[in-house]
């Protein structure tokens, strides 16, 4: 008589499978509504390349819903891992202070693992030099082509090493020459305006064309600054948004997070 092996009954199987953590991605948030529609179309797009991993949006200020709203629903539907993905360039106060003070917000029953901020990150160029393009630039425009990266501003002084060497990769890639600059007013140990940037890059030997190109991932107030200090300039790039290389960011973001986390499990075993 032939026997064949028992089959593993679906509770056992189910009790073998682990559910992969929840991405709640965390954005700023703010009063334009550009920005909470640009951070879903790029949430949605990473979800789109991960068919299965559940996603969720949440916004510190001004939108919904809020971060301890949506820890609070997922620890009521039985949830318990949860990768919290700051929606930001560099780790300035927000990604070091207000992430962290929220989630310590959370249900008990919870496990949350605070995953690394966007940058830096070669996918990040390569998402800024995408935006530059589509505003009408080419590979060869690169060698006569002055470009200023303009950020929201910081006085981190990580942050601003972080934004410094951004820029140094981005030259790197062959544009003539990149300056760093902030949207607001001259912040003491930071980078110049807009505006003061681009006037610099018209002065310097083989500078042709200076472009502009928005370090910022969502529509706003600052960015509008930046639009605005480009003024002089010959191209003004989009803001980064729903970019590709953004949505791959995020989920190779998730995906470190994840696996110290589960590390920490196995060493905990």
């Amino acid at each position: 008589m032939n026997h064949r092996p028992a089959l593993p009954s679906p509770t056992t199987a189910l009790a073998g499978k682990r559910c992969a953590p929840v991405l709640l991605v965390i954005a700023h948030g703010s009063r334009d509504p550009r920005h909470a529609a640009t951070v879903q179309a790029l949430v949605r797009r990473a979800g789109a390349l991960r068919p299965g991993l559940r996603v969720e949006t949440a916004f510190l200020d001004f939108n919904l819903p809020s971060v301890t709203g949506v820890l609070d629903r997922l620890a009521a539907e039985g949830v318990r891992d949860v990768v919290a993905l700051p929606l930001l360039l560099t780790r300035a106060f927000h990604a070091k202070a207000d992430v962290p003070a929220v989630l310590r917000q959370a249900p008990a029953s919870l496990r949350i693992r605070q995953a690394e901020v966007l940058g830096p990150s070669p996918l990040l160029v390569a998402a800024v030099e995408r935006r530059l393009y589509e505003a009408g630039l080419a590979p060869g425009d690169k060698s006569a082509t002055g470009v200023v990266l303009a950020s929201a501003g910081s006085t981190d002084p990580e942050a601003i090493a972080v934004i410094a060497e951004t820029a140094r990769e981005l030259r790197r890639t062959g544009w003539c020459s990149v300056r760093p600059a902030f949207a607001s007013a001259v912040i003491a140990g930071g980078f110049p305006r807009t505006e003061d940037a681009v006037r610099a890059l018209r002065a310097e030997p083989g500078v042709r064309r200076v472009a502009v190109a928005p370090y910022v991932i969502a529509p706003g107030r600052l960015p509008d600054r930046i639009a605005a200090g480009a003024a002089e300039a010959d191209v003004l790039a989009d803001v980064l948004g729903p970019s590709p290389e953004l949505a791959r960011l995020l989920l190779a973001r998730y995906d470190g997070a994840a696996r110290a986390a589960e590390r920490v499990t196995a060493a905990a075993v």
